[in-house]
């Protein structure tokens, strides 16, 4: 029987172990999945921006292999740091220094301290496996090893320097690997390997399925080390040739081994520009001749990598996936950990975000005041530390509010003239426009009056309307009509959470009313249809339809209102309605024999309201 043949995926996604988690990079994105205190999986993402500069240097052999190493060195130790933040947060009040730095010299501390520890890594680097070798080689016999020589003696000098380099690095990841953190670390290289290599061999990206690939990979940046100690002893060969021929070696050593040392740097460039092209053309051929160059580094990874937990493959998978859906779809968020920090810091970051996404600024103000349950007003000027609690609750309502859902959902409420209005997607959120209409209700109803809200939605209008009358002892009957079952049943939620009693009706404006009203009030669908769909997407993809669509002109309910209102009227009674902008003086032509018909313009100077007397 043939095999069943499994289609292969090619990825230039690369990956990078952190603290309780794994970083995932692509072309275009990168993501890191971290596993917080609580158990949950906390995912920061980010489009990686390039200049034009940057993107053609990257297409030429040798260059791009520096700027790779650069810009993985500084953005690895970044994300390290970051994944730190989240699986061992503090909630500590910031220090005099941290505030010093950040007012006196607008320093962020977080920034400082990545830019020290990766100046302090290669320094580290440099003095262990550069200076460190070639420290210990001066303890070699200089009749067989001599580094001035440009013969067999000082090539036997470099390979036996480069062998102290490669003896180092291994002991040097025995010793690392014998800490109980970077031992969870070299956890999560497992499983970032294991999910690369699921996804390259077709298998659906599952725990189970992840489990069952290798953790040792073509790509990893264990071979790519590996392969810098390989080519370094080549090219500090060469260095140690010309240095030799051009006679530059005198017979101070301590003179010599400066001069040596300082070349030795000089190449750095040249070693991981040349490293990097080896690992390119390593990982890109499947040559079983190949293999004997492949095979010490792809050795070496069964020291920094180990069979990982279940728990770390889901953040592998998690990062992994979510990198994938943003090399395809580059208009996805990008999301931020929920550390402890500066609210300012976070108040910024989520603006941006907003402002990167088409979301309205201020939102991100609304929901800094909700959670934290201070002011709006106050938001801007508030310096306070947030806890990781906190922070989790602001960033989780911002990643939903850049899904498009409005803010108001997500709360599940929202304030109409003082009283708190329950709203979901069954019914319009209550616009301020709409609450002057309801005061202009409450300054016209006189005692025993009876008021219908037709079209009420949430109930918003009727409810207000029955509180601020009995609130100036004005007893009153309400009445509230809708057509949708649904939105009445969240407007009685309302009305009985407020204390209300408004008598609720389902009906199609007034098919299934009998009596008269003093005052009727409405604010009907009124988007002609054609314009829907140009509406902001909070507005046309969750505000229900029934309520927005007012016809081809937007004016067909009123029409309607116009031929039956005065049956339903009381001689003398009142009409108002809001209107779309524009609309005023076409609604008012429709009311024929009216004493009379007013205008009136909202607080941004709009003709909103239209009031007409029977």
């Amino acid at each position: 029987m043939k095999k069943e043949s499994v289609n292969k995926n090619c990825t230039s996604i690369g990956g990078q172990a952190v603290m309780e988690g794994v970083m995932m990079r692509g072309k275009n994105s990168m993501a890191t999945a971290v596993r917080d205190p609580e158990g949950g999986i906390q995912i920061e993402s980010e489009y990686l921006k390039m200049s034009d500069r940057r993107k053609r240097l990257n297409r030429i052999p040798f260059i791009r292999g520096v700027l790779s190493f650069i810009s993985s060195l500084v953005d690895g130790n970044r994300v390290l740091m970051r994944s730190a933040d989240v699986c061992m947060p503090e909630d500590d009040q910031p220090t005099k220094a941290e505030k010093w730095l950040n007012e006196k010299h607008k320093i962020s501390l977080d920034g400082l301290l990545n830019t020290l520890s990766v100046v302090l890594g290669v320094v580290l680097a440099v003095l262990i496996f550069i200076a460190l070798p070639q420290w210990l080689t001066g303890y070699l016999p200089k009749d067989t090893f001599d580094k001035t020589s440009s013969g067999w003696a000082g090539l036997w000098f470099n390979l036996v320097e480069g062998g102290i380099r490669i003896l180092i690095f291994v002991a040097y990841i025995l010793l690392i690997s014998l800490i109980p953190s970077l031992k969870r670390v070299f956890m999560c290289h497992g499983a970032e390997h294991k999910t690369i290599t699921c996804y390259e061999e077709g298998k659906e990206l599952t725990i189970e399925n992840v489990r069952t690939c290798s953790r040792v990979h073509n790509r990893c940046g264990t071979t790519f080390l590996f392969i810098v100690m390989i080519v370094s002893i080549l090219v500090f060969s060469l260095v140690n040739v010309g240095i030799a021929s051009l006679g530059l070696y005198t017979d101070n050593d301590k003179l010599n081994g400066v001069l040596r040392f300082v070349f030795k740097l000089l190449m750095l460039p040249v070693v991981a520009g040349v490293s990097y092209e080896v690992l390119r053309l390593l990982s890109k051929t499947k040559s079983k001749f190949f293999l004997i160059f492949k095979f010490p580094g792809l050795l070496l990874q069964r020291l920094t990598t180990s069979e990982p937990e279940d728990g770390m493959i889901e953040c592998a998978i998690t990062a992994f996936k979510t990198v994938l859906a943003m090399e395809s779809d580059p208009t996805i968020p990008e999301k931020v950990f929920a550390v402890p920090g500066k609210m300012s810091a976070l108040l910024k970051n989520t603006k941006k975000r907003f402002a990167d996404n088409g979301v309205d600024e201020e939102d991100a103000e609304w929901i800094f005041a909700i959670v934290l349950k201070i002011p709006k007003s106050s938001v801007a000027t508030e310096e306070r530390i947030l806890k990781a609690s906190q922070a989790k609750e602001i960033i989780k309502i911002a990643d939903e509010r850049l899904t498009g859902r409005p803010l108001w959902y997500i709360i599940g409420d929202t304030d109409f003239c003082g009283y708190k209005i329950k709203v979901d997607e069954r019914v319009l959120i209550p616009r301020p426009e709409t609450e002057e209409m309801a005061m202009m209700v409450v300054a016209a109803a006189e005692e025993g009056n009876s008021v219908l809200d037709l079209c009420t939605g949430s109930g918003a209008i009727a409810i207000a309307v029955y509180k601020e009358l009995q609130k100036n002892n004005r007893e009153v009957k309400v009445t509230a009509v809708d057509i949708s079952a649904d939105a009445l049943e969240l407007a009685k939620e309302n009305a009985e959470a407020n204390g209300a009693d408004v008598l609720f009706v389902q009906s199609d404006l007034f098919s299934r009313l009998r009596g008269r009203f003093d005052i009727i009030v409405s604010n009907p669908p009124y988007i002609p249809t054609a314009d829907i769909e140009t509406l902001q997407r909070e507005v046309k993809d969750y505000e229900p339809r029934l309520a927005l669509d007012g016809g081809a002109d937007g004016l067909e309910i009123y029409r309607k209102i116009a031929k039956e209102a005065s049956k339903y009227l009381t001689r003398g009674g009142m009409l108002i309605m809001e209107v779309g902008a524009g609309q005023a003086s076409e609604v008012v032509k429709m009311f024929k024999g009216n004493s009379y018909a007013m205008i009136i313009q909202d607080f941004n100077g709009v003709e909103r309201y239209v009031k007409i007397m029977m």
